[in-house]
């Protein structure tokens, strides 16, 4: 399977100390790795919180602004880039898919928090006043684990880790006392799931609906209630977002991309991509090289 380039995983920024989990204060993270201001991909979620410092850091190509106590939060497989101005400090946690998988019995609890979904809207969050010091506290905890060996690190870890995502969470979601998804809401986040599995093969809503045992009509009628978009979109941006991170990478040509994501040919491909974002695949990566390297 084609990737862009680069893609770091655990082991790559950790020097080799475990390939589960690397947990760092974000300064000198930074001055270790100072490669990765450019774009890349990460094998792991990957979770910041900044305690200091400006500028702006963009994931699958939408872009924020620094600030301190922001907490961003990303999934494996999505690219990212930072252009930061002047000191920037904060803390930094890198962990696997499976570092939770043996602790909990549903090994995708993870996925659940909104900020794990690989919406990036869910994924930049900027804290209250009355959360800084609890969130900042509870990354000092993290830190000290980290830096201390003893007996049951990991599990002591994990468990640092649920309640840092679980009290971020509280926030984000607007309280403890969430009410319970919805069928349509489960509906959607099953087709979501299932379109991450078979973007690249199954291209049309009726597709999806016989995995999901409801009708097309009944697909597209939720996604234009919870979504404002039809089924059909939320299939073809799945496929422009991996067109557009495999772009990053200049070694891959526009046919092999286009073959990647199943494709019949480079002409029909490049007319997809120019419908969506209103330039060529060519004209794409040609900008995105430019700010890379600006």
């Amino acid at each position: 399977m084609l990737q862009s380039t680069p893609v770091y995983d655990i082991c790559t920024l950790s020097d080799f100390r475990s390939d589960e989990i690397l947990i760092s204060r974000f300064a000198p993270y930074l001055e270790h790795h100072k490669n990765l201001h450019a774009a890349h991909r990460h094998t792991f979620y990957h979770v910041v919180f900044f305690t200091d410092g400006a500028g702006s850091h963009t994931i699958d190509f939408e872009n924020f602004p620094v600030r301190p106590n922001q907490i961003y939060f990303m999934i494996p497989g999505q690219v990212h880039s930072w252009s930061f101005e002047g000191f920037v400090d904060g803390y930094i946690i890198n962990f696997s898919n499976s570092f939770f998988q043996s602790f909990l019995l549903n090994a995708g609890y993870c996925d659940d928090f909104s900020f794990f979904s690989g919406d990036v809207s869910d994924a930049v969050i900027d804290l209250p006043e009355g959360l800084h010091q609890k969130i900042k506290s509870l990354f000092e905890d993290i830190i000290k684990e980290w830096e201390t060996p003893q007996v049951q690190n990991a599990d002591m870890l994990r468990l640092l880790m649920l309640q840092l995502f679980i009290s971020v969470n509280r926030f984000s979601a607007g309280g403890s006392n969430k009410t319970p998804a919805s069928y349509n809401q489960t509906l959607l986040k099953n087709f979501q799931k299932l379109i991450e599995i078979h973007y690249k093969s199954l291209k049309l809503p009726k597709d999806y609906a016989t995995l999901l045992y409801i009708t097309p009509n009944h697909l597209n009628a939720l996604c234009k209630d919870l979504l404002g978009m039809q089924a059909g979109e939320v299939i073809r941006n799945r496929s422009i977002l991996e067109a557009k991170r495999l772009l990053t990478n200049p070694q891959l040509t526009i046919t092999e991309i286009a073959y990647e994501l199943n494709f019949s040919d480079n002409s029909y491909f490049t007319k997809f991509f120019k419908k969506t974002e209103g330039v060529t695949p060519e004209e794409f990566r040609k900008n995105i090289l430019n700010q890379n390297q600006s």
